[in-house]
């Protein structure tokens, strides 16, 4: 094992026999492949590092188990990507390269703003930005980008208000076994490894899973994918489309082995190995009938003055997980696990953009219906009474005190949900989601994660939480 992280099980003692501390640079990787000439090396379990190290490898002459670099390679090139997708007739969003800013708002021009920006071969989404207009742009290329001829910036349409899915994958090169379909509570925008997700998918028709299955299967195919695949779809208007071809292990690996049995590292080794999924069956092993949420744990309390609205950059150091027959209890665990102590009653504030509004009728009424009192901006209030749901007004802040962030730090606020669009709202409520974090009260930047949260707080006050071991689900027939 090499690894030069010591917050990771793999640095444990009993994971490996012998453990190499280094930097994983194509030096130090190959100073460890001289000395231990191994018969082959697994790229696949250490997330984006080792891939774009497998190239170098391959050329060094290192034997690479489980799918190949080339096949690395035309999942993570922008323009190889975009042929293989267009040859299986599937759809992604527009996107396009640039090497400078001019050649990057030509693209985004012709796209369309909003758009999403990125280096390509990023880690965890660093230096990933929605781009709302040139200014932006011409900003973000300032503090972000070192053009490389290599390494162009990707440029996509962001779908906005997308419902976005994970999906996890074993395959041979012959067979696939789609291990997870994991739905996202945050919409497409945000990072995979800052939102909660649900397992199995809780609003998704069958049809559309069925779909989600046949575009996995087809794209493990053409890739000859030998172990793990890990693959991004977004759901907008009844279409799907493919965001992100990861052919490796995923930070949802452990989640779905967790939530369904079947331990998919050790049989994508196994497959590596020359083992055939038809001798594994991970089929016979997988365990369903309840709901498995993944929830990210959030580093906002220790860093005051930062705002806490997710993005396409990933934040999160952690995660938990909630396992229930009901969905709602679920999550109110995997909250609980989170540190986010959901209230039982109080006064709930709302603000949503234009767009949200809506959308915000639902939970709105449920925490009506739950004995909340309910505070909210002039607009979202005189929205919210155009639909029955009765509301007290509340300045924000640039409106003159008392305001928002007075009922917050009064102790007249048990909950905040509060989702922005664009740059100016965006600005405008930062101050207010930072109150939240500042004075620990549980708070949503999105009205999907509002939803669930509404869901989770009745199903708890009607249910009541049980407690049941993780065995005990997996041992259910």
């Amino acid at each position: 094992m090499v690894n030069s992280n010591p917050e990771t099980v793999s640095t444990d003692y009993d994971t490996s026999d012998f453990l190499y501390f280094e930097p994983l640079t194509f030096e130090d990787v190959m100073n460890i492949i001289d000395f231990e000439k191994p018969d082959g090396v697994i790229i696949q379990f250490g997330g984006q590092t080792p891939l774009n190290l497998s190239d170098s490898l391959m050329k060094a002459g290192v034997p690479i188990l489980g799918t190949s670099p080339d096949s690395i390679d035309r999942a993570e090139d922008r323009e190889r990507f975009q042929t293989l997708i267009n040859k299986l007739g599937l759809l992604q969003p527009a996107n396009g390269t640039a090497r400078s800013f001019e050649a990057a708002a030509a693209v985004a021009g012709q796209i369309g703003y909003p758009v999403v920006v990125r280096p390509s071969y990023v880690l965890g989404g660093r230096a990933m930005e929605i781009i709302f207009d040139e200014e932006q742009l011409s900003s973000y290329f300032k503090q972000f980008v070192v053009v490389s001829p290599e390494h162009p910036i990707l440029i996509d349409k962001f779908l906005e208000h997308a419902i976005e899915v994970d999906v996890d994958a074993l395959s041979d090169g012959k067979d696939t076994y789609v291990a997870g379909i994991m739905e996202h509570i945050e919409e497409a925008g945000v990072h995979s490894g800052d939102s909660a997700c649900v397992l199995p998918p809780h609003t998704i028709d069958a049809s559309m899973i069925e779909q989600i299955k046949e575009q996995t299967t087809s794209l493990a195919r053409e890739l000859n994918v030998i172990g793990l695949l890990n693959i991004q779809f977004a759901i907008k208007d009844g279409q799907l489309f493919i965001l992100e071809v990861n052919p490796r292990a995923s930070r949802t690996s452990p989640f779905v082995s967790k939530a369904t049995g079947v331990p998919l590292a050790k049989m994508a080794t196994r497959v590596m190995m020359g083992s055939s999924l038809s001798e594994l069956d991970p089929w016979s092993l997988c365990r369903k009938g309840y709901y498995s949420v993944k929830e990210a744990v959030l580093p906002f309390n220790r860093y005051p003055g930062v705002d806490v609205l997710l993005g396409p950059e990933m934040r999160s150091t952690g995660e938990v997980m909630g396992i229930d027959d009901n969905l709602g209890l679920a999550f109110m665990k995997s909250q609980l696990g989170a540190g986010q102590m959901l209230p039982a009653g109080g006064c709930v504030f709302i603000s949503v953009n234009d767009y949200d509004k809506p959308h915000s009728v639902e939970p709105a009424r449920n925490f009506a219906d739950l004995g909340f009192d309910i505070l909210a901006t002039r607009g979202t209030a005189a929205f919210l009474k155009q639909n029955g749901i009765a509301a007290r007004v509340v300045n924000k802040v640039f409106e003159g005190r008392p305001n928002v962030i007075d009922s917050i730090k009064n102790k007249e606020i048990d909950l905040v949900i509060n989702t922005s669009s664009g740059k100016q709202t965006v600005s405008d409520s930062s101050s207010l989601r930072q109150a939240a974090v500042l004075y620990r009260i549980p708070y949503t930047t999105t009205i999907t994660a509002a939803k669930a949260l509404a869901l989770a707080i009745r199903e708890k006050s009607q249910l009541g939480l049980s407690v049941k071991s993780m065995q005990e689900y997996l041992s259910l027939d």
